[in-house]
C-alpha cells in the first residue's frame, strides 16, 4: 500500500485537495445555474402553478420575433461601448496624471478611487436625485444661466446619464490597474529615449503602451464583462426608459423572468447574454496575440 503512494501521486492529490473548493463553486455556481437555464429555456413554466410544459426550441424561435429585443441590443451596445471605451480612456489618463510625484497625488489617488467602495445602489440613488428635474446638476447649470433637460426622462440624455454614472464609479478600478503597470515600466527605458531625443508622444506609444499592454487587455475583458452585467443603475435610473432608451440586456431579462413571469424566455435571452459575455472574451483573448506585447 505504502508503494502505491508515490511522491508524484501525493503531490497530484494535495493539488487536487487544494482546487476542490474552487471546483465545488465553479460547479455550484456556475454549471448548475447554466445547465438550469438551458433546461428553462425548454419549457414554458408557470411560476403561479409550478406548471412546466415542455416547448422545444420554441422560446429559441421567440427571439426572432420579439420586436422589442433589436432596441433592446441597440441600447446593450451604447451603453457598453460607451462605458468601456470612457472608462479604458479615463482610467489610464488618470493613471498617467497621477504616476507623477506632486503634492497632494495620494489624495487625488484617493478621491478618484473612492467611488469603487460605495454601494451601487446608494451611489445610483444620490445621482437620481441630482439627476432630476429639479435636482443638483440642472441647479448647477441654471446658476450658469443654462436651462437643464430633464436628464432621465429623455431617451439620449437618460443614455448619458446611466453611461457617465457608471464611468465614474468604476474608472478608479481601471485606474489603480494601469497606475500599477505604469509604475513597473523599467526607468532607463525612458531614459534611455530621452538621451535619443525621443518625444513625449514616441516614448508613450513605443515604451509605455506596448509594455502595459497586458495590463490593458485585463482591462478591457473586466471592463466589457462588468459593462454587460450593469443592472443596479438602469433599475434604479430609468427602469429601462424611456421607451425601451436604456433597458439592456441584462435587465430585459430581469423584466421577461420576473416582471412578466416568463422564466422560459427569460432563461433564453439570459443564455444569448451569456454567449455574447463568451464570444466578446474569446475575441479579445484571441487579438492578445497581435496587439499584447510580453516582455520576454
Amino acid at each position: 500500500m505504502s508503494s502505491y503512494w508515490t511522491i508524484r501521486r501525493r503531490d497530484v492529490l494535495t493539488g487536487y485537495v487544494f482546487i476542490l473548493p474552487q471546483l465545488a463553486g465553479v460547479a455550484l455556481f456556475v454549471l448548475l445555474p447554466v445547465g438550469m437555464a438551458i433546461w428553462y429555456s425548454l419549457n414554458d413554466w408557470n411560476v403561479f402553478t409550478g406548471k412546466q410544459t415542455f416547448v422545444g426550441a420554441e422560446n429559441y424561435a421567440a427571439l426572432a420575433d420579439d420586436p422589442q429585443l433589436p432596441k433592446v441590443l441597440g441600447a446593450t451596445a451604447l451603453f457598453s461601448g460607451g462605458v468601456v471605451v470612457l472608462n479604458i480612456a479615463l482610467g489610464l489618463l488618470l493613471a498617467v496624471l497621477l504616476n507623477r510625484k506632486f503634492r497632494g497625488v495620494t489624495f487625488f489617488r484617493t478621491l478618484f478611487f473612492s467611488p469603487v467602495v460605495v454601494s451601487v445602489v446608494a451611489w445610483t440613488l444620490v445621482w437620481g436625485f441630482l439627476l432630476q428635474d429639479n435636482g443638483g446638476i440642472n441647479g448647477l447649470l441654471g446658476g450658469m444661466g443654462i436651462d437643464g433637460p430633464n436628464w432621465l426622462q429623455h431617451g439620449d440624455t437618460a443614455m448619458i446619464s446611466v453611461v457617465f454614472t457608471q464611468v465614474v464609479r468604476s474608472v478608479g478600478v481601471n485606474m489603480v490597474l494601469f497606475l500599477a503597470a505604469l509604475q513597473g515600466v523599467p526607468g532607463e527605458l525612458y531614459e534611455a529615449a530621452r538621451i535619443d531625443g525621443a518625444s513625449s508622444r514616441s516614448v508613450f506609444g513605443r515604451i509605455t503602451l506596448p509594455l502595459i499592454s497586458p495590463t490593458i487587455l485585463l482591462t478591457v475583458i473586466v471592463t466589457v464583462v462588468g459593462a454587460l452585467q450593469s443592472f443596479a443603475q438602469i433599475a434604479v435610473l430609468t427602469a429601462g426608459g424611456p421607451e425601451l432608451s436604456t433597458t439592456v440586456l441584462v435587465y430585459y431579462v430581469f423584466q421577461q423572468a420576473f416582471k412578466f413571469n416568463d422564466i422560459g424566455y427569460g432563461s433564453t435571452l439570459a443564455l444569448m447574454l451569456l454567449s455574447f459575455v463568451m464570444v466578446l472574451t474569446l475575441l479579445q483573448w484571441q487579438l492578445r496575440r497581435k496587439w499584447v506585447f510580453y516582455e520576454e
